[in-house]
């Protein structure tokens, strides 16, 4: 067994992913809070679960996806997934989320699994979350709550933390409770009786009101420091431009097998993991085509179904990256239940941060994983799609092919004769425009080429 880390060929990307196993939760030692109405501030501790979904429209086939995802984001939070339920509504209830004669029946689900926590799938109001707790007796957490507690564990770049923690203050500030009768109250003013005066009067502000001015400072706080974040993140994208290098952005549900894909096409070595929203913080590399064209290709968060406002708004700076790509790498799960549900989720939120006008490449991933069957009928649905296994490597070529195919192209056409002490020129040349013949003569080497219009300007003294 390998004890030491010292060799060339462990990746940043294996590191991570040891790092974050390095320290498991033991089952059995869960610590149950003996009244959770008087639980604050909400940290994550999932431990023994019972998931609860409402089917208001779709088929059962559809609701059954939905819980079986919610039971991979608790398993990626932590936690043990005991039992799920599903409640069948034309709504969810405005009181309780499964309506007042299903709470019985699950807190009879709660003590017989003896679950320390019920995760809803779907986003509590206040009022649906203290109902609940209320009855139930145990921690409630709602789908929104979930998926924050995944990212503030996943994130690792100054930006991602910032983001996330903007997002879990954004949905922490409408939910904040206070202690009950055990703290003072702010006082009324002059007058007698039970409105105020001598000797009533509070300390001035509340613990729940102090605790939401904060909140308020620290929102207003990472908000300048995010904008401040996306002028360099934009600075960057200009400088890109500038340098007219196509660039191509990786997007797809999560777990979709993006950072795969990613490190087979680049050799990136992200870190990879079979787990939802395994890497948050965008990664980009610079790679070239086979007829040597470099372009830069970058990995994004993944998205999700219901994918939580907070986080879109958070993460728009990041988000906002795929719509300035010049193609779209459109990765799914060939292998998922639903993998036209995931292409129509991902669809949705490249729509909100402006990157549904984008040329997209659909990527069907995990071939080797998927039943034949499946990919038959895919490839009738998606005809132009391309079909690929990251983990094996097949269809790996095609795909290059095909990203570079649809690369823009240069808009210059020119014929050159460059002297051979000017090799510089016919390396940006490669490096930047298409040779489409090449001719090597007694004054130099003679290409015709195809090149912005930038290049095409400063090549203009060679022409042949």
């Amino acid at each position: 067994m390998r004890t030491e880390l010292f060799e060339s060929d462990v990746t940043t990307g294996e590191l991570e992913l040891q790092e974050r196993h390095s320290l498991r939760r033991v089952a059995g030692l869960s610590t149950e809070l003996t009244d959770v109405t008087e639980v604050e501030y909400r940290q994550l501790r999932l431990e023994r679960v019972v998931l609860v979904g409402v089917w208001t429209e779709g088929s059962v086939s559809d609701a059954e996806n939905s819980l079986t995802e919610l039971a991979a984001l608790a398993e990626t939070a932590g936690s043990e997934v005991l039992e799920g339920l599903i409640q069948r509504r034309s709504r969810p209830d405005s009181a309780t989320f499964i309506g007042r004669g299903k709470v019985e029946e699950l807190r009879d689900v709660v003590i017989s699994t003896g679950a320390d926590t019920v995760i809803c799938d779907g986003e509590l109001s206040p009022s649906q979350l203290r109902n609940l707790e209320q009855q139930t007796k145990v921690k409630v957490v709602d789908r929104t709550a979930l998926i924050l507690d995944i990212f503030a564990q996943h994130a690792k770049s100054k930006e991602g933390k910032a983001q996330v923690e903007l997002a879990q203050l954004q949905y922490l500030l409408p939910r904040l409770r206070g202690w009950g009768d055990s703290l003072s109250r702010q006082g009324g003013g002059a007058g007698g009786g039970s409105g105020g005066g001598v000797g009533t009067r509070g300390p001035g502000e509340t613990k729940l009101e102090t605790d939401r001015r904060r909140i308020n400072q620290r929102i207003a706080k990472l908000r300048r420091e995010i904008k401040a974040m996306r002028t360099v993140r934009q600075t960057k994208r200009s400088r890109r431009a500038s340098s007219g290098i196509p660039a191509v952005a990786i997007a797809g549900y999560t777990n979709a097998g993006k950072s795969s894909l990613l490190n087979r096409l680049t050799s990136a070595g992200v870190l990879v993991e079979d787990a939802l929203f395994a890497t948050l913080d965008p990664t980009t590399r610079r790679t070239a085509a086979e007829d040597g064209r470099v372009f830069t290709l970058s990995d994004t968060v993944g998205f999700v179904r219901h994918l939580p406002h907070q986080i879109v708004e958070a993460f728009r700076s990041t988000l906002e990256e795929v719509s300035y790509a010049d193609l779209l790498v459109h990765v799914v799960d060939g292998a998922h239940p639903d993998p036209e549900g995931q292409v129509a989720a991902v669809r949705e939120v490249l729509g909100e941060v402006g990157a549904d006008r984008l040329p997209e490449l659909l990527v069907v991933n995990k071939t080797d994983a998927a039943d034949e069957e499946t990919i038959l009928r895919l490839k009738r649905i998606w005809p132009d799609a391309v079909f690929v296994s990251a983990r094996s490597g097949q269809g790996i070529d095609g795909l290059h092919a095909a990203i570079a195919e649809r690369l823009p192209r240069p808009a210059v056409d020119l014929r050159v004769l460059l002297p051979y002490d000017r090799g510089d020129l016919v390396a940006r040349i490669h490096r930047k425009g298409q040779v489409l013949d090449t001719r090597h003569t007694e004054e130099g080497t003679e290409l015709r080429i195809r090149v912005d219009e930038q290049l095409a300007a400063e090549l203009a003294q060679f022409r042949a």
